[in-house]
């Protein structure tokens, strides 16, 4: 049996190698899964170790609150790996973690396995240079990502394209989700996704109801149409109904419906969406939905941001295309009166709508094709010892080579 320490430290993370980990134990079944992750790596079969939700965290301020809990984790992984030497060690994102146990993984002589790029092309170029020295596979999702890395020394690079695509498949119709939760055939629905944090929906939600008020009150006065509006609300594993702070007459004002599970049938029953930042984007324009994009950091957090980032838009919609398909209102330009406006400019029937939902697939053609978990665990195996340069013989394996 090889060991291999998997390190996801969120929610977007946990999904995607939880997709790896399963395409790489239909290849082989002698391999077991330790490490950081949370709900679905664990449901794999992985010995979870610290849970994600613990350590995750959003902005370089945000970081020191939960350094104790960072601390150790990263050093009681440090002492797994002298004490296992794992035959892989495969990270996902969560760079400011996973760089530090990279470098100590190197001196072990434990192979390196990148699985979902940080954001180097966004801010802290400067550690492509790192991952350059320390990985000994990159494995990038994004289409841009590959010339980004090649163009700058990294040459064990591939792109697999985006496990998203494999995944984000409602399971129930859209007619028939409405009806088993009650919501009029003809009713425009709203999705409210402000996050999977407990910090992001306090300080995304607020604003979120305010808005969904606008909404109401410019319904009520035929600024939107004739047809009765409803609210859908997500409750993400992390989160409790207690962390969404609504009470029972707000959600009979708005008519708000907050669903646990059955996230990809929520989205897809929604008409328009308020949401922020984050995979959720390309989730949502998988499933074709319009979007207005929105994100507040801490002041500090945000003022850091704007000396080291260096990219135009904060949404992978928008990083991917190239250009604006969805409305972003980042900061000081999020209110809910802003946030209300570019809803009702991509309401049903709007010429906005239509043009932006040209441009949601035209970012899903860029995606890749189906199989990027399978390829990224073709690619994983190669680099565990006794492979013989990745001569892995099985029927299944030569549907995922290049």
């Amino acid at each position: 049996m090889q060991e291999i320490m998997i390190v996801a430290g969120e929610a977007s993370g946990d999904m995607h190698g939880a997709g790896l980990v399963a395409a790489m134990r239909d290849l082989d079944h002698n391999l077991h899964f330790s490490g950081i992750g949370d709900q679905a790596l664990a449901a794999q079969g992985v010995d979870i170790l610290y849970p994600a939700k613990q350590l995750a965290v959003v902005g370089l301020i945000e970081v020191f609150s939960h350094w104790r809990e960072i601390r150790s984790a990263l050093n009681g992984l440090t002492r797994r790996l002298h004490a296992l030497r794992p035959a892989l060690l495969i990270l996902i994102d969560f760079p400011d973690f996973n760089l530090i146990l990279a470098k100590r993984a190197k001196k072990l002589g434990i192979p390196i396995l990148y699985y979902i790029s940080p954001q180097v092309w966004a801010w802290r170029s400067g550690r492509v240079r790192l991952i350059a020295r320390l990985v000994d596979r990159m494995l990038v999702i994004l289409p841009f990502e590959k010339s980004f890395y090649l163009e700058r020394g990294v040459t064990q690079v591939e792109f697999v394209g985006h496990p998203l695509v494999d995944t984000v498949r409602p399971e129930l119709p859209r007619q028939t989700f409405r009806q088993r939760h009650h919501i009029p055939k003809s009713a425009v629905v709203i999705g409210l996704l402000p996050g999977s944090r407990r910090r992001e929906v306090a300080t995304m939600l607020p604003d979120f109801i305010e808005t969904a008020r606008l909404l109401h009150r410019q319904h009520q006065e035929g600024k939107t149409g004739k047809e009765a509006l409803h609210f859908l609300l997500p409750l993400a594993p992390t989160l409790t109904e207690e962390d969404l702070g609504l009470s029972e007459f707000v959600r009979h004002e708005l008519n708000i419906t907050v669903i646990a599970g059955q996230r990809y049938d929520l989205m897809a029953a929604c008409d328009l969406v308020m949401t922020a930042s984050g995979t959720v984007t390309l989730e949502l324009a998988l499933l074709h939905v319009p979007m207005v994009v929105t994100y507040r950091f801490s002041p500090l957090t945000y003022r850091l941001g704007k000396l080291l980032v260096r990219v135009q838009y904060a949404s992978l919609v928008n990083l991917i295309a190239d250009r604006e398909v969805v409305t972003e209102l980042i900061q000081g330009d999020f209110s809910p009166q802003r946030l209300a406006e570019a809803l009702i400019s991509i309401w049903p029937g709007t010429k906005r709508r239509i043009e932006q939902l040209k441009g949601l697939q035209e970012v899903c053609a860029h995606l890749g094709p189906p199989g990027a978990a399978a390829k990224a665990a073709q690619l994983a195996l190669r680099l565990l010892p006794d492979r013989d340069n990745g001569a892995v013989v099985t029927a299944d394996l030569s549907a995922t080579a290049d």
